[in-house]
């Protein structure tokens, strides 16, 4: 008998391997001959050569099931186990799993499928697609930041780009930063708090972690990307409102040759002080003839949140304000 190690990195064990490992016992079972043991984030098989390159193969596909679709059901595993060895065009065909739909932007946590629910947010999907830079202006709640974050991942998993960085200006919505306590972090994390609750959507939380501290997604301040040079990332500047023209403008000029862009805002909640001008509305009016930019105007009818949120939004705009 011959001995293989395989290493589960960057997934969540529990919905990889079934509660009290269930997933990998349905495997166990169909192999009798051979001894599979998991503990940890390995799993340990031990048989003759073709079983265990037919269990490696099997968990191969399962690994490559759950990247995508971000679980694994009992289902899924007796289909993969039911296909394995058969030859590629035979009339077995290949294990059935979710249904592709174009319009899924990302299959994220907990059963969560991710997709443009407006007809402008496909435009805003639309726009990443065909446009290395997009802006996508609305008000509160249609679902900008939320869209861009999944089109990101969504290029992260499909090995578009090599990394994430989201960054949005650290300006107070009528607080004082300097009173909140804590270090630089924690004063700024919860600033960017939408951005971490978009991605605990789209991504397990021990592969988040593993993005994080290998920086494949960071998330930061728009004042730490001065002076760097962004490179096969997909970078998207939210709250984009709150950027002085400066800011703006750096942040322009930061993108590398193979890199994307997605630059959300709202103009009817500019928090700069002292009526300073906006860089988002400054930039839309220099930028917006230029070949290879994409403008996506959302409004209140793209509004996912509670329903009084629109009409809210509405009457605000009928005011003026």
């Amino acid at each position: 008998m011959v001995e293989k190690v395989i290493t589960l990195d960057n997934v969540s064990l529990i919905d990889f391997l079934g509660v009290e490992n269930h997933n990998i016992k349905e495997v166990a079972a169909a192999f009798p001959m051979s001894k599979i043991i998991s503990r940890g984030n390995e799993i340990r098989i031990k048989g003759t050569t073709p079983e265990i390159t037919r269990i490696s193969d099997i968990l191969d596909s399962l690994m490559d099931h759950y990247q995508k679709y971000g679980k694994i059901t009992q289902e899924n595993v007796q289909n993969y186990i039911s296909h394995s060895g058969q030859p590629l065009g035979s009339s077995g065909g290949a294990p059935p799993v979710l249904p592709d739909d174009d319009e899924v932007l990302v299959y994220g946590n907990r059963g969560v499928v991710v997709r443009a629910k407006t007809d402008n947010q496909k435009r805003l999907v639309e726009a990443a697609e065909k446009h290395d830079l997009v802006f996508a202006i609305g008000p509160a709640g249609t679902g900008k930041t939320y869209t861009a974050v999944a089109i990101a991942v969504r290029a992260l998993k499909n090995k578009e780009v090599k990394k994430i960085i989201i960054t949005r200006p650290a300006v107070e919505a009528g607080e004082n930063l300097g009173f909140l306590p804590g270090d630089l972090k924690e004063k700024i994390d919860p600033y960017l708090r939408p951005i971490y609750d978009a991605l605990d959507d789209m991504i397990p939380a021990e592969k988040l972690k593993f993005y994080d501290e290998n920086r494949i997604i960071e998330i930061a301040p728009l004042a730490y990307m001065r002076g760097r040079t962004l490179n096969n990332a997909f970078i998207l500047l939210d709250e984009a409102q709150n950027t002085t023209p400066m800011q703006m403008k750096m942040f322009l000029t930061r993108m590398g040759p193979s890199s994307k862009a997605i630059i959300t805002g709202d103009r009817s909640q500019i928090d700069l002080p002292n009526r300073q001008k906006s860089g988002l509305v400054e930039s839309v009016a220099i930028l917006k003839s230029i070949k290879g930019i994409a403008f996506v105007e959302l409004d209140g009818r793209d509004v996912v949140r509670h329903r009084l949120v629109r009409e809210i939004i509405t009457a605000y705009e009928d005011a003026g304000q």
